[in-house]
């Protein structure tokens, strides 16, 4: 019996002193190392969410590209076909007679409702008109330069006046505008291009 207690009582000394050697640093980094790779696991699976969201986005950007240039494509062959009604009609309103009266008048304000619907038409189907007006930014991708004048109220390289009105289908141009740009030192700037240019020339001469 004494030595059955003795025996228990060297077990609990043991199991104490292993207790005692073993620091409680140590049991705090495995918990820190569990809670450490819980977190990197969270953020594992945000990351793998946050990369499905991006590409699930651009796949509904694609998709809604193909969409339209698939449309623009089925439509641009017709649209084109159409432009030569359009500008039928704005020639004819041009030509018409300002101060019109009884039928005439009539038949005016019938090509004016017809343009207005033909242009609705195509503006719901996604072919917008480009026409700039006078001192508009010219654009190249939009606009073609049929030719180049000076202008006393217009800056070099902007619109003066569109020759005939473009069409763009989906941000996609249809047919470029015709319009006259202003030549270079047009408008406000060549005051200021012709004093630089004295200046210029009253030092070479004092030189």
């Amino acid at each position: 019996m004494t030595d059955h207690n003795e025996e228990t009582r060297d077990q609990l000394e043991q199991d104490l002193q292993e207790s005692i050697d073993t620091p409680e640093t140590e049991q705090d980094d495995d918990g820190l190392d569990a809670l450490d790779a819980l977190i990197a696991e969270r953020d594992q699976w945000r990351d793998r969410a946050l990369r499905a969201a991006a590409e699930a986005e651009n796949t509904k950007r694609r998709s809604e590209t193909q969409l339209n240039d698939a449309r623009a494509y089925a439509i641009q062959r017709f649209s084109k076909d159409l432009l030569g009604v359009a500008d039928s009609l704005e020639r004819a309103l041009q030509a018409a007679p300002k101060d019109s009266e009884g039928a005439t008048a009539s038949l005016v304000t019938g090509l004016e409702l017809v343009q207005k619907s033909l242009l609705s038409a195509f503006e719901a189907n996604g072919l917008k008109k480009v026409a700039p007006e006078a001192g508009d930014v010219f654009d190249p991708n939009l606009h073609q330069a049929m030719m180049e004048q000076p202008s006393e109220t217009v800056q070099g390289g902007k619109v003066i006046q569109t020759l005939q009105p473009g069409y763009a289908l989906f941000d996609r141009t249809v047919r470029a505008a015709m319009v006259v740009v202003a030549a270079k030192g047009s408008g406000a700037a060549a005051g200021g291009y012709g004093a630089d240019a004295e200046v210029g020339k009253n030092l070479d001469e004092k030189a």
